[in-house]
């Protein structure tokens, strides 16, 4: 089900797996805030939680288990960079205590667990294509489920709580219809559908490319100067959709002057993501918990450039322009 957008998606899995006020629903905290704020503004609870480690930064299965309530209704768990959570251990957490697990897979189209395409694994699953994502659409989104009477509800949420839609009208399939539920105007319009058919054509050979850089960038950084990247393994067998190359800068390294060091060589970075649970809307939640590899992380994260048309010499000085930042660090503290 085509939406207008990735926030969308996730508010309309949430509204039609049926949470709202009084109920809590488990995510992480190292996350883009989208997913909080969905949360909130059907009247349910976000419950923090915390990720595996440095070597692991999607949501712990460990703590989704400690976190559970008698309020908790639903999980979203997000595929970190596009790097496959550990399924079967937060299936599991979700069967004990019959949880509604809902996917956010907006870094994880073409990624797979098991075999599985991720975003298919749990009860739903929620893309974006947001004009920086690995199958981008300028904007748009999508949802997907393989439960027909949720499919249903999505279609009903999506476009005004109404029976028939413009294009069943036009097409003559319908010539009248009801209001059933409050809905919204949640559609994707037909220009940016056709750009992402398209896009979905070229979606594994980029993302093929993607993980080609990726693996340049590990195996010149992984372990020069401190400096490490996560999610060294594949693991159950897992395969990456690669949409972030993201570094753990050493506790010594200050991020900013290592970002500075970068931008001077007219290099960008970025940080995925500042914590939901620092910011100042959600510092006070009742939801809040105590997240020490979260917290651990989240001042030593660096997001490096990656796209698929990347070239290697660009790869090459990004990698150069790393090393001497991390270098520099390293003399600072030798001569201390």
């Amino acid at each position: 089900i085509a939406v207008a957008n990735g926030t969308a998606a996730l508010h309309l899995a949430l509204l039609a797996a049926g949470c709202g006020p009084g109920d809590d629903v488990l995510l992480p905290s190292l996350n883009f805030v989208a997913a909080a704020n969905a949360i909130l503004h059907i009247g349910a609870t976000p419950v923090f939680c915390d990720i595996g480690g440095p070597d692991d930064l999607n949501v712990s299965a460990d703590d989704l288990d400690a976190a559970v309530g008698p309020g908790t209704k639903a999980v979203v768990v997000m595929h970190y960079g596009g790097h496959p959570c550990r399924m079967a251990e937060i299936l599991a957490c979700a069967a004990r205590h019959g949880l509604v697990v809902i996917e956010d897979a907006a870094h994880a189209p073409g990624a797979r667990w098991e075999g599985r395409p991720c975003g298919t694994i749990g009860t739903i699953g929620c893309f974006s294509f947001f004009s920086n994502k690995n199958l981008a659409t300028g904007e748009g989104g999508m949802v997907v489920t393989h439960d027909a009477d949720l499919a249903d509800r999505l279609k009903l949420l999506r476009s005004h709580g109404m029976t028939a839609v413009t294009w069943d009208r036009h097409r003559g399939h319908a010539h009248a219809y009801d209001v059933v539920t409050d809905g919204f105007n949640y559609r994707l319009d037909e220009l940016r559908a056709s750009i992402g058919l398209v896009q979905l054509e070229r979606l594994l050979e980029q993302n093929e490319r993607r993980a080609r850089i990726v693996a340049l960038y590990r195996d010149a950084l992984d372990g020069f100067n401190g400096v490490s990247m996560p999610f060294q393994d594949d693991r159950d067998g897992s395969l990456a959709s690669h949409h972030l190359a993201v570094v753990v800068l050493p506790e010594t390294c200050a991020r900013d002057d290592f970002r500075a060091r970068l931008a001077a060589e007219g290099i960008q970075t970025s940080v995925h993501y500042p914590p939901i649970h620092r910011f100042s809307r959600y510092r006070d939640e009742p939801g809040v918990r105590r997240l020490p590899a979260t917290d651990a992380v989240a001042d030593r994260l660096v997001t490096l450039p990656l796209y698929p048309h990347m070239e290697e010499w660009q790869v090459a000085l990004v990698i150069e322009a790393c090393g001497a930042a991390s270098a520099a660090k390293a003399a600072a503290r030798a001569r201390a």
